[in-house]
């Protein structure tokens, strides 16, 4: 028998999900999916194209599966490919730069941030050079 995998999609535990909602709503994610928490959201699914990401609240963590709301916070790294890295940069904003627009020995040209809840995102398109 042969396991196929079919999808990989990180879900990102911060203390709020609200304030993370802004960052990607600028790159054109939609919130197609959101659970409450109190009067907080306890969780949400944003997508765009094939891209999938989740937030999840510590507190609705905390709830759900104690043990796993202990795990440090905010270190968690997602990295995007994108077709056109100038136009990602010009959504940005005043996202706190990680590392600055670079073009790496593997061929790409990317650019890191912090989004909100403390998680690093790298943004990166494939070099049209040598």
């Amino acid at each position: 028998m042969s396991m196929i995998m079919k999808k990989i999609t990180p879900v990102l535990m911060v203390d709020a999900i609200e304030p993370c909602l802004a960052f990607w709503e600028r790159l054109g994610f939609e919130n197609v999916a959101q659970v409450p928490h109190g009067d907080r959201l306890g969780f949400v699914i944003l997508v765009k194209n094939e891209v999938e990401i989740m937030y999840q609240s510590r507190a609705s963590v905390a709830e759900d599966a104690p043990s796993l709301a202990a795990a440090p916070m905010g270190g968690s790294m997602l990295f995007i490919e994108v077709t056109e890295l100038d136009a990602v940069i010009a959504l940005l904003g005043d996202a706190p730069v990680t590392f600055p627009r670079r073009t790496t020995f593997y061929g790409m040209n990317e650019i890191g941030v912090r989004e909100p809840g403390g998680n690093m995102v790298t943004f990166a398109e494939k070099s049209t050079e040598g």
